[in-house]
């Protein structure tokens, strides 16, 4: 079998469980979009041309989705905070909180707290910028979120999008690694809230069950990086995830006690705060 490249290898890896997995956002319906310029989900595009660069992990709608859905509640205070944007300097602290604001606009817009999606947004638009990420669906990005705020179903597609968008670009004009890592903070930090989304976490089995599920998503990740070990920052990644990975693999039986939920949770906490100090 010929060596495929990392893009492709990436692709053919996970099309098949993106396309199982993700259930936040469908294709846009045709009567419903009329009139508005939303290119369709890359999802979407996968079923005609698999060779395209796809986002390689459901998006953290799914996570905050399943949150909501089981009535846990918005914290405030819990997400970066929109003013921590300006302080990221370097291309890699860039690129890893554009993941972890990607994963907190998830979660306000989830919850459908209109203040605090757009803080995030904005936080989210300026990283993009700085990163140069200058694609012409990102330009009218807070433009179409403001557009659709009251219209949840359009607002997660719009942003999820952005999602796509974000990580198609990167990988097309050679950089790569930033995608991912981008994609590594919007996981950590989706996990994070999950962790710490209640005082007493342990006592709701369906928040456990949704941080238990997280494991299988954080071994894909890991398996998405691992080609990229020889870069330094990709690397360190690795090893971070490798201790967070620890913990998960202390659990037998699929079965979680409290003690390793807490360890769970105490390890994703030391990764975030790396991350946005």
């Amino acid at each position: 079998m010929k060596k495929l490249t990392n893009c492709r290898y990436i692709t053919f890896l996970l099309v098949a469980v993106f396309a199982l997995n993700f259930v936040a956002c469908k294709p846009v319906d045709k009567k419903k979009g009329e009139g508005q310029t939303m290119k369709p989900l890359l999802k979407k595009a996968i079923e005609k041309e698999v060779k395209d660069v796809v986002y390689p992990l459901p998006t953290t709608f799914e996570l905050t989705s399943m949150l909501n859905r089981i009535g846990a509640d918005y914290i405030l205070g819990l997400s970066n905070s929109s003013e921590n944007a300006d302080k990221y300097f370097t291309e890699k602290a860039r690129a890893l909180n554009l993941g972890v604001y990607s994963a907190d606009l998830s979660y306000a817009s989830t919850y459908q707290r209109k203040q605090e999606t757009m803080l995030f947004l904005k936080a989210s638009k300026s990283l993009i910028d700085n990163l140069e990420i200058t694609s012409a669906y990102n330009e009218t990005l807070v433009e179409e979120v403001e557009k659709n705020l009251d219209d949840k179903d359009q607002l997660v597609k719009v942003i999820t999008n952005s999602f796509y968008d974000t990580y198609e670009f990167l990988n097309k004009n050679a950089k790569g690694n930033l995608s991912l890592m981008v994609v590594s903070g919007s996981f950590i930090e989706g996990l994070y809230i999950a962790t710490h989304i209640s005082d007493n976490t342990y006592a709701n089995p369906e928040i456990v069950k949704v941080i238990f599920d997280q494991k299988a998503i954080l071994e894909k990740l890991l398996e998405v990086l691992a080609p990229e070990v020889k870069d330094a920052n990709i690397a360190s990644l690795i090893t971070d995830l490798n201790g967070l990975k620890a913990s998960y693999d202390k659990i037998v039986d699929g079965s979680m006690t409290e003690g390793q939920l807490n360890e769970i949770a105490a390890s994703v906490a030391k990764l975030r705060d790396g991350i946005v100090q």
